[in-house]
């Protein structure tokens, strides 16, 4: 797919690799709206946004809960709200620092499984983590 805004390279390793995680599940379709941003989405619902902003820093939103959200911001400088949809949990990661791939997919995951129909997640079994 070609992309409209994403212009630096790490931008675009990023989203292939966000893609590689979010496409593999269920009924999952990638869009790029107006804006610019590319979204995975479940029944037209984001569970995770790419974007970059005017410095070419790439940054990845998902749809987290409250919970979730509180802590991973006490985290450190790596989360923080995204700007005009945090208040309902979404949460971004920065896409310049090291981004934890492993902590990334868990986090993509559950926003995915936040965003699903329960119709869908009545058939869904994803893998679970080895404990």
């Amino acid at each position: 797919m070609i992309h409209k805004q994403l212009k630096s390279q790490e931008s675009i390793e990023i989203l292939t690799k966000v893609r590689e995680i979010a496409i593999g599940f269920p009924e999952t379709a990638e869009h790029i709206d107006k804006f610019g941003h590319t979204s995975f989405r479940i029944k037209d619902k984001p569970f995770v946004i790419l974007g970059e902003n005017e410095e070419g820093i790439p940054s990845i939103a998902m749809k987290t809960s409250k919970e979730t959200q509180e802590f991973l911001l006490q985290e450190g400088s790596r989360f923080f709200k995204t700007p005009y949809i945090g208040q309902h949990g979404w949460t971004s990661i920065v896409g310049d620092l090291e981004i934890e791939w492993h902590e990334a997919e868990g986090l993509i995951k559950e926003a995915y499984l936040r965003t699903a129909p329960k119709s869908i997640l009545k058939n869904l079994k994803l893998e679970k983590s080895p404990s």
